[in-house]
């Protein structure tokens, strides 16, 4: 089958910058670029990937579309761009013309005040993203779940994504909160779950597949086969192993499922969320 990888990450490593990377993170304190994936991704039969930011500076998504010009399975850019900022307006128009870039993210899981979302000045923000066509990716933890119907409910018809199932707390094995939290998410339509980050949120040494399984059935149960996606978070999740391995966590999961539902979710639901030209 041939998939997109709907979730991955480019960077030179600085650490000052990529000061998020704890110790026990430590192999992925290094350089991580194009040439360092497409042999992975071909040895996957994965067509291509969406590169989404790491660093909260335009910076960041120049970076990211530069290295998308020249890597041609780099089929979308997530970038970043200051949604709180009074010219937003003008700098999503500035950026219409990259046909690669999908859509934007930011941060918000490691903002101080945690319903940031909902403050007027981003709310703002994410109200000029539809015109411009571009996506946004919900990147937050477990906790600010509770914001996120409200949040999604004042834009129905704007495309969004949840990163990483909002990263439950796999490694102790609770559960019972996310759920239901996630559930009501999954009501509003407009919005679509990566299947993404698992192996970060377990025990880094020691997960095993099982481990997963409680936290697949809730995402695919309440988003369905239409509004779920795959992807690797390389290389952030070279720190609980290889890519082949996390990738067949997934693979196995959805062995039973029918051909058709294993295609929309490897490859056909990021191609429609993210609007993506694969024919070059």
């Amino acid at each position: 089958m041939i998939s997109i990888d709907a979730h991955q990450h480019f960077w030179k490593y600085d650490k000052l910058r990529h000061n998020w990377i704890s110790d026990e993170m430590a192999v992925i304190r290094r350089d991580f670029l194009p040439e360092h994936l497409s042999g992975i991704l071909q040895e996957n039969e994965i067509e291509g990937c969406i590169a989404v930011q790491a660093d909260q500076s335009a910076e960041e998504t120049r970076f990211l579309l530069e290295l998308s010009d020249t890597n041609d399975f780099i089929k979308g850019v997530v970038g970043w761009v200051d949604l709180q900022a009074p010219d937003i307006e003008e700098q999503l128009s500035s950026y219409s013309p990259f046909k690669k870039l999908k859509g934007f993210r930011h941060i918000l899981q490691g903002e101080t005040q945690r319903d940031l979302c909902l403050k007027d000045s981003f709310l703002n923000g994410i109200a000029r993203l539809e015109q411009f066509g571009f996506t946004y990716d919900i990147l937050i933890h477990e906790d600010q779940l509770q914001y996120i119907p409200e949040f999604v409910s004042r834009f129905p018809d704007q495309r969004f994504v949840l990163d990483h199932m909002a990263k439950p707390d796999i490694k102790s094995g609770e559960i019972h909160h996310w759920r239901k939290a996630i559930e009501l998410v999954a009501v509003h339509e407009n919005v679509s779950c990566k299947i993404s980050g698992m192996v970060t949120e377990a025990d880094l040494k020691t997960w095993k597949q099982g481990d997963f399984l409680p936290y697949l059935d809730v995402v695919v149960n309440a988003f369905g086969m239409k509004r779920i996606m795959y992807g690797s978070d390389w290389p952030v999740c070279l720190a609980a192993g290889n890519y082949n391995a996390i990738m067949q966590i997934v693979r196995s999961y959805f062995a039973s499922f029918s051909a058709s539902e294993q295609q929309l979710f490897f490859a056909d639901n990021a191609k429609d969320f993210y609007r993506l030209d694969t024919t070059r």
